[in-house]
Formats: C-alpha cells, sequence, structure tokens
C-alpha cells in the first residue's frame, strides 16, 4: 500500500510539529550534502528552528558562499522600487523628447535651407510642397491685411473730408455773421439775413443728408426796429 499524501500545512501539535521537524531537517541536510558530492556544486544550507536554534551545511566555508551570493545579486537587481521605477520612465520619456526636439531642428533647418545634402529627391520634393503651401498661405494672408487696411483709409479719409466741409461751414457762418452784424437795419439787411439763412440751410441739408426745405415768399420777412 502506498504512502498516502500529506497536506502542507502548519502541524499544530507541538510534539508531532518538532519530530516532522527533525525528520525533514536531516532529509534536506543529506540532499545538500549529495548536491554538492554529485554535481560538483557549491552548497551552503542554513535553517533556524522555531525556537531559534540554527543548523546549517556548506561544502565550502559557509561565510564565503554567503558573500559570493550577495556579489552575484547585487550585480544584477530583481526587485526595484518605485524612484528607481519613476526614473527608469523618466529616462525614457527624456530621451523620446530629445529625439522629437532634434527632429524638429532639422526639419527647422531643412525649411531655412540648410542641410540638405542628406535628403534624397523624394524628401526633397515634399519639402518643396511643403514651402509652396505655406508661402501660399503666407501671401493669403498678407492680402487680406492689406484690403483691410485700405478699406479702413478709404473710411478715415470719407471721415475726415466731411469733417473738414463741417468746419468749412462753420466758418463761413461765422463769417457771415459778422458781416451781417455790421450792416445797418432796412430792407437790404433783411433780404441778406433771408438769403444767409437759406444758404445756411441748404449747406446743411447737403452734409446731413436730409431733405432741402427752402424759405417761401409767403412767409413773413423779418422786421427789425
Amino acid at each position: 500500500m502506498g504512502r498516502g499524501k500529506i497536506e502542507i500545512k502548519r502541524i499544530e501539535n507541538n510534539t508531532n510539529r518538532q519530530v516532522t521537524f527533525c525528520k525533514r531537517r536531516n532529509g534536506l541536510l543529506k540532499k545538500a550534502y549529495e548536491l554538492s558530492v554529485l554535481c560538483d556544486a557549491e552548497v551552503a544550507l542554513v535553517v533556524f528552528s522555531s525556537r531559534g536554534r540554527v543548523y546549517e551545511y556548506a561544502n565550502n566555508n559557509i561565510r564565503a558562499t554567503i558573500d559570493r551570493y550577495r556579489k552575484a545579486t547585487s550585480d544584477v537587481p530583481t526587485v526595484f522600487t518605485t524612484q528607481e521605477i519613476n526614473a527608469q520612465f523618466y529616462q525614457q520619456e527624456s530621451k523620446k523628447l530629445r529625439q522629437q526636439i532634434q527632429i524638429l531642428q532639422n526639419s527647422n533647418r531643412h525649411l531655412m535651407g540648410e542641410g540638405l545634402s542628406a535628403l534624397n529627391v523624394k524628401e526633397l520634393k515634399q519639402l518643396e510642397t511643403r514651402l509652396e503651401r505655406g508661402l501660399s498661405r503666407i501671401r493669403s494672408k498678407k492680402h487680406e491685411m492689406i484690403l483691410a487696411e485700405a478699406e479702413y483709409l478709404q473710411k478715415r479719409e470719407i471721415q475726415l473730408e466731411q469733417e473738414n466741409a463741417w468746419l468749412k461751414a462753420k466758418i463761413s457762418e461765422q463769417e457771415k455773421l459778422q458781416h451781417l452784424s455790421m450792416m445797418p437795419p432796412g430792407q437790404e439787411y433783411n433780404e441778406a439775413m433771408e438769403a444767409y439763412f437759406a444758404q445756411n440751410m441748404l449747406q446743411l441739408n447737403m452734409m446731413e443728408g436730409v431733405p432741402i426745405y427752402s424759405l417761401s415768399s409767403d412767409k413773413k420777412s423779418l422786421h427789425l426796429g
């Protein structure tokens, strides 16, 4: 009858646990010895019991074997801290950004007509197409800005002409009032005043764009005195 399979878990009974520890420990030490002899391997085995007692086996000096193990594991780290992982990530991102910057710098130099010896015919054709498209957009924008500036100057010219006409009318009005104030009262004075107001109203109508109304003959004449 074959040996039954033992479930691997902690043995709760203290006596049974101690007996199993002694048997398994001796078996493990035996296997370590056999491995070192049969395979010519450097083996170091250290076992601590639950009570703190140490059991060891080594076919060489155990301290020398442990130092050799530490040196081998320090050369090839297998566990990375969070800081090390972040450092590696930022190094990769920095490398990608440097590559992108280099590509942009080369492209800018090509657009300036520099470093073209490294380009083939296809790349030169693509560069030429890019330059033509850029020049077309630049000319279109320049034409648009020139038209906008010309339209603004035309409107400004009309505005200045209107202001100049208004100032001339005001000056003429002041001169005529000054001239009429110096004339003696009488029929000629009244007729001059009517003619002045009619002419002044005509000028204002022309400037403001309102209908023109002339003085009718049936209105009462202005008599002074």
